[in-house]
């Protein structure tokens, strides 16, 4: 492996794509710490200590956004929103595609229809950022309003009406610049661009939570007051790799169903034979986990805006839909397994791919071609995502139980599972992938001995 790393620096293309990728990232990092214009830094650390130590869904969230802008929501800096603006709008239209005709006669048309769909998430990249940007600037101006501790002193300097439309329009501009970077990455550097950028915003952190956990170690107690021994920090250790693999297993992990091609010749050359369609256990990759977040920001908004006003009932409904209480945990665990298998559905198109293998003059052996091929895959389908999905789930909630019954702190705790790992891992593996490519395709030995990394692609 490490003569791979080698060989990468020998082949002149390679190293001048490492060296733009690094030089793009040290620019998104510098802009993840310059703050927004008119914030009181001071104050801001003090506020983001006072949330961070809740135990409530919003202490957790706001340290989830932080984790995936690399520290930017901390700082309030221009990079607070990171890429995750586009992502959320590519989701958002890969969902439409199916619903949308229009949209999908587009996705068919090939090149010119992706750059057309690339254009719209541009914008709706634009509209996400407006209205994500108006809601942390109205938090820095009243935060009680989304339910978060009231600062002792003011979080900004000067006049609201005139800091709110300078942030917006600061942060909007510095997530499509983020965005423009990434595509640079993915034209000229090494490849998958924006998950990069947030992949290494996630990195950043870690050198923070691993120096928390060696604290926690030395005063042999954890934020809350409660015994952590070295001996813990051990199995913490050893648990990461533990979950680190079986992370990566999850993300290259696929069935494989045999194809066999009708033999024919093609020019000089035969073509056909037997080959295999990998079907992926975890088909919808980090989706499932993010939609799923994303709908349970919603209980806990609701449910304490109206134990605000009059308690009782919301107060208990409130408090049971916490993110270290029950309700959270199975409901979130619920939607993952729901997330899942509504992706695959929107996602996997057993028919228009049975119609394909019969164009092609390709069957699955045993099974006729047609229907009968797009009923059998979307049986086996069915049987490996739920696999992939109870998987899924207990990735997804491990962390969640570090932090409520050994308290590790959360921001600790993302790394043992979840969104953060799955990206890391996921994106790690697709970036070695493509630079074995370029290696072999230079005559250059890989990164393994025997086999090849695989994308999550599944090719």
């Amino acid at each position: 492996m490490w003569r791979a790393f080698l060989n990468i620096l020998k082949v002149k293309e390679l190293r001048s794509r490492l060296l733009f990728t690094a030089l793009i990232i040290v620019l998104v990092r510098v802009a993840s710490n310059i703050p927004c214009p008119g914030i009181n830094p001071a104050a801001l650390e003090r506020f983001i200590q006072d949330v961070t130590q809740s135990s409530g869904s919003e202490g957790g969230l706001v340290q989830l956004i932080d984790l995936f802008s690399g520290g930017a929501l901390a700082h309030f800096a221009l990079g607070a929103l990171g890429i995750m603006p586009y992502i959320t709008a590519s989701i958002i239209l890969q969902l439409l595609v199916p619903v949308i005709p229009q949209l999908e006669k587009m996705q068919r048309e090939g090149e010119s229809g992706r750059q057309k769909i690339t254009q719209y998430t541009r914008y709706l990249t634009i509209l996400v950022c407006v209205v994500q940007g108006i809601m942390v600037a109205l938090a820095m101006v009243n935060p009680a309003k989304l339910h978060l501790p009231q600062p002792v002193e003011p979080l900004y300097m000067g006049s609201p009406a005139v800091f709110v439309p300078v942030t917006v329009l600061v942060i909007t501009c510095t997530t499509m610049v983020f965005t423009w970077l990434g595509e640079q990455i993915t034209e000229r550097g090494i490849g998958n661009g924006v998950s990069l950028i947030i992949t290494i915003n996630i990195v950043s952190r870690l050198p923070h939570s691993v120096i928390e956990l060696v604290q926690m170690a030395i005063k042999g107690t954890t934020p809350d007051g409660s015994t952590f021994k070295s001996v813990q920090l051990l199995l913490l250790l050893v648990m990461f790799c533990v979950v680190t693999a079986a992370t990566i297993l999850l993300s290259q992990g696929y069935r494989r169903v045999p194809i066999q091609m009708v033999r024919k010749t093609v020019g000089k050359q035969m073509m056909g034979g037997s080959t295999y369609m990998p079907l992926k256990v975890n088909f919808a990759n980090v989706m499932p986990i993010i939609f799923a977040g994303a709908i349970m920001m919603l209980p806990s908004f609701i449910f304490n805006t109206m134990a605000a006003k009059s308690g009782g009932f919301w107060m208990t409904l409130a408090t049971f839909f916490q993110q270290d209480g029950l309700g959270y945990t199975v409901t979130y665990g619920l939607l993952i397994v729901i997330f899942s298998f509504f992706w695959v559905a929107n996602q996997f198109n057993p028919l228009q791919i049975a119609d394909n293998l019969k164009k092609e003059g390709a069957y699955i052996p045993g099974i006729s071609p047609g229907q009968p091929t797009a009923d059998f895959l979307d049986s086996a389908m069915t049987r490996v995502t739920a696999g992939g999905a109870l998987f899924l789930l207990v990735l997804a909630i491990f962390p969640m139980f570090l932090y409520r019954n050994f308290s590790i702190p959360f921001m600790v705790a993302q790394f043992f599972g979840g969104t953060s790992l799955l990206i890391m891992v996921g994106v790690v593996l697709d970036t070695m992938s493509q630079l074995e490519s370029h290696l072999t395709m230079r005559h250059y030995e890989g990164f393994l001995k025997s086999g090849r990394l695989r994308s999550r692609g599944g090719n």
